[in-house]
């Protein structure tokens, strides 16, 4: 199979585990509804300035559909006060129920009957829309100049340009945590986040596209937008970030406990991407490129807006050694190589529709594909007497099936 014919199936699996962009479109309108909130004259945080913003993958635009249909979606956003607020003044307990209090009086304002919940560092607020999601509020204020001119020193060290770096060391902020031990006393340890910094550097890793990069303005202006919202871009990176996200979901399907992060197939993900303009093309680098990204020692995957932070802490941690996260990390990487090299040799409708079932959770049909091969076959692109060509994976593992103990 060349890499046309390639790239339509690929693309075929990755647009059906999206998200419509009207379920993007009514999570930004909850986050812009709170943060107005927020600002309002009578709200608590308005004296500091607070600043909102969407954060995790729905700012990413890497939010796949939930594998249950009764699934739910989890919106992170954090409320950053920008001005009167500092460790010096506030402890992490006193900043945390400040922005408890005005989420309070927004769950009585907005009829949400759910109670509001407090979490380890943020507040969970549950709607009953038709849109089934829960929104967590995290609480922050900026860290101090002192701090950020460190992380960007850091970030620079890493290889990062130094506008870059310096860009997402700005957004470097202080959150709150309760199981901290200096929680509740004024102390100068707070947990660093940069949640906006990790963004920008994953928008950074997308650009690398020029194809993408040619085409935003224009879709911009076609949508009469100064600006396409990277919902939107569907870049291959975001794409690739999606499809191994999905994949990990059904195979830890009956084994949650130790699947890998998000953060972490997210991150290795974008610093393998190279700028392919073909998601089949991206994909193969990403899935070659990503376990020799991990580092021997710790961090083992740094984050590349804090790089003295390691993502992957919990590998060693003595709580979790128990659940082998390292090692289940390799063997879905191993197996997610496998996988897409299957999918990506065949050239035939059924067997694709019965991995994308098995191995993504993804309902094709076969008809409309096998329509979508014949439109490609009559342009010249499918050739069926050349011998299919697999994803080339080097060291590719010859495992015939999943590792025991998965689904």
């Amino acid at each position: 199979m060349n890499n046309s014919i390639r790239n339509l199936i690929i693309e075929e699996i990755a647009g059906s585990i999206d998200i419509p962009d009207t379920s993007y479109e009514a999570a930004h309108a909850r986050y812009r509804d709170l943060g107005e909130w927020f600002g309002r004259a009578e709200a608590r945080a308005h004296a500091f300035e607070p600043h909102s913003y969407s954060q995790g993958s729905f700012r990413l635009g890497t939010v796949i559909r939930p594998v249950e249909d009764d699934g739910e979606y989890d919106l992170d956003m954090g409320c950053c006060l920008m001005v009167g607020v500092t460790k010096a003044t506030h402890t992490q307990e006193e900043l945390k129920h400040l922005i408890g209090a005005d989420l309070e009086g927004y769950c009585i304002a907005r009829g949400i009957k759910e109670k509001l919940e407090e979490k380890n560092r943020c507040w969970r607020l549950k709607y009953a829309d038709k849109l089934k999601f829960h929104l967590d509020t995290v609480p922050s204020i900026p860290e101090t100049a002192e701090r950020r001119q460190l992380i960007q020193a850091a970030i620079v060290g890493t290889g990062a340009p130094a506008e870059l770096a310096k860009l997402v060391a700005s957004l470097t902020g202080a959150i709150t945590d309760n199981r901290m031990r200096n929680y509740r006393i004024i102390n100068n340890a707070w947990r660093l986040s940069n949640s906006e910094g990790f963004a920008r550097w994953f928008e950074s890793r997308m650009k690398l596209s020029r194809a993408l990069m040619e085409r935003l303005p224009l879709q911009a202006k076609a949508a009469n937008l100064d600006e396409l919202p990277i919902y939107r871009w569907k870049s291959p990176l975001q794409r690739c970030v999606q499809l191994l996200k999905r994949h990990r979901d059904i195979m830890f399907a009956d084994s949650p406990d130790g699947k890998p992060a998000s953060i972490i197939i997210t991150t290795l993900s974008a610093e393998a991407y190279r700028g392919e303009t073909e998601i089949a093309d991206a994909l193969e680098t990403i899935l070659s490129n990503m376990r020799r990204l991990i580092n021997t020692t710790s961090p083992r995957v740094p984050n590349p807006v804090n790089p003295a932070e390691d993502f992957a802490d919990r590998w060693s941690d003595t709580i979790s050694l128990h659940l082998n996260m390292e090692k289940k990390f390799l063997l879905w990487l191993q197996q997610a190589r496998l996988d897409f090299d299957v999918i990506g040799r065949e050239h035939k409708p059924e067997p694709i529709v019965t991995a994308a079932r098995d191995k993504l959770g993804v309902s094709l049909n076969a008809k409309d594909l096998c329509t979508k091969l014949e439109n490609c076959s009559a342009a010249g692109l499918l050739k069926p007497a050349v011998v299919p060509v697999a994803l080339n994976f080097p060291d590719k593992p010859l495992i015939p099936k999943k590792p025991a103990g998965f689904a």
